[in-house]
């Protein structure tokens, strides 16, 4: 349920990670510490602190120096900031070299602060953890490609398995293992994975997380006109991102330079990312990859909250935290809620909470000019950070307010996105939109007004039953007008007011 006294409490703390890992030093701020955090700050610096590491078993001056800068400077924006609590935490790269106390020092005498340096084991376990917290109730592998290693470990739905393995299949690693053996890599990390990569015991889906994860999901989505160009939540058959990533490792840098969807920054090391990702899918054979932009911090994060905050929605969650502020009236949200309890009888409970961050999100666009309403709100919605949800629950909810806001089911703005979800589900969006505006017509946005009435759908009519008193508030062409638009997209003749 939605809950706008615990969402606009003025008692939010920010919250900080500083991420050192092998190849950047990562600082994000979150609003809060909460079940669906928002970055409210994400910058990096490349510091490639694990080059070189595989060879001589330390880390480099330069890069321990410029490391060192990166955390202090971090430090320095956190404070600026506000942060309530800021946490540092070390990968691989600090793990395994063999003086990566030095720089734990280092980084202490200048800033004051611990670092907490996380085994293999423990990688993998918060990097799973930020699966968890980013889908609902994920299920199958995780695997989490960063700069010195390859954690894979197992989603249950709320708890990591006890199944997981760290391997030295980072990027700077392959990086390597290409340059020095060329064709002779793959054979090289078939060898590191084989008996090693824990068994796909239970929903064939492999979730992938990391930079360089994410850039091959962004060149495929470009590759293949993805009709929703969001990272997260991008759910490709296995064997076609297999036979795409064997061209990605494959290009020369030429080509790789002009892939479009990868940054200059991500060209040099996505050959590596294409190349363990095609030898996973060869090992593991999972049918679905899904791309997840929560890893590590998130996971960290996450293992801060309650049990009681961990169990909640994330959708629910997000959806309130960003909808609920911004509405002309923050309780409304809930008085549509009950408003449209009996609109589906068949509902799910997986439909039943896009509904309810559809309530939540139904006033965002209330300030926006009437011609570009309903197209803008669409736009945000599919394209804001929400997490729990998939591509097509995006599409989903953004029809939903696209309804809302009176635009129309052939509005050529959103039929890409629209080939996502089925021309039923187009409907079910387009009812519970209309219903929402009748909603917020009827009642001129007042939870007080909305609960006086009840809104029921029968065979042949749109009803909408008032309490007594109340006899006058629907006599409105406005009114009439909603009913009306509700009643054609149901299917049913007529429309009646009863007292």
């Amino acid at each position: 349920m939605l809950d706008p006294k615990r969402v606009l409490a003025p008692n939010h703390a920010h919250y900080g990670v500083i991420d050192i890992g092998s190849n950047s030093v990562r600082l994000v701020v979150y609003n809060d510490l909460s079940r669906a955090p928002l970055p409210r700050f994400n910058e990096k610096s490349l510091c490639a602190l694990g080059t070189g590491l595989d060879r001589t078993g330390e880390l480099a001056a330069g890069p321990m120096a410029c490391t060192v800068r990166a955390v202090h400077r971090f430090c320095a924006i956190a404070d600026a900031m506000g942060v309530s609590r800021l946490d540092i935490i070390a990968t691989e790269a600090v793990r395994r070299a063999s003086n990566g106390g030095q720089l734990s020092k280092a980084i202490k005498d200048r800033t004051g602060r611990d670092i907490r340096i996380l085994s293999g084991s423990e990688e993998a376990h918060y990097a799973t953890l930020g699966v968890i917290s980013g889908f609902f109730r994920p299920k199958g592998l995780v695997g989490d490609m960063g700069g010195g290693s390859l954690e894979v470990a197992e989603a249950l739905e709320d708890h990591v398995g006890e199944r997981s393995v760290s391997l030295p299949l980072g990027a700077l690693p392959v990086e390597t293992m290409m340059e020095e053996l060329g064709d002779g890599a793959k054979r090289r990390i078939d060898e590191i994975m084989k008996g090693q990569l824990p068994p796909l015991l239970t929903k064939p889906v492999f979730h992938a997380v990391g930079g360089g994860w994410r850039a091959l999901a962004r060149a495929h989505m470009e590759e293949t006109g993805a009709p929703l160009k969001v990272a997260h939540g991008y759910d490709v058959d296995a064997k076609e991102l297999r036979d795409f990533a064997k061209t990605v490792w494959k290009m020369s840098p030429d080509k790789l330079a002009d892939l479009a969807g990868v940054s200059s920054r991500r060209s040099a090391t996505i050959p590596a990312a294409a190349l363990v990702m095609d030898r996973l899918l060869k090992n593991l054979q999972p049918e679905r990859v899904v791309f997840s932009a929560l890893g590590l911090r998130e996971g960290w994060l996450y293992s801060q909250l309650t049990p009681d905050e961990q169990y909640l929605d994330p959708l629910i969650e997000g959806a309130q935290a960003f909808g609920l502020p911004v509405a002309r009236v923050p309780d409304f949200g809930p008085a549509l809620v009950r408003w449209t309890d009996q609109l589906f009888p068949d509902e799910t409970e997986e439909e039943r909470r896009l509904r309810v961050a559809a309530c939540a999100l139904s006033d965002i666009a209330w300030a926006d000019h009437a011609d570009v309403k309903a197209q803008e709100c669409f736009r945000r919605i599919v394209h804001f950070p929400f997490i729990g949800l998939t591509h097509p629950e995006r599409v989903f909810i953004g029809a939903t307010l696209h309804a809302r806001h009176a635009g129309k089911p052939d509005d050529p703005a959103i039929q890409k996105a629209l080939t996502l979800i089925s021309p039923n589900t187009h409907r079910r969006a387009q009812i519970l939109g209309r219903a929402l505006q009748l909603g917020h017509r009827f009642s001129g946005s007042v939870p007080a007004i909305l609960d006086t009435a009840r809104l029921r759908i029968t065979t042949d009519a749109v009803r909408l039953e008032v309490a007594e008193g109340a006899e006058d508030i629907p006599d409105s062409e406005a009114v009439q007008a909603r009913m009306k638009q509700l009643a054609k997209i149901l299917g049913v003749p007529k429309t009646e007011f009863v007292a």
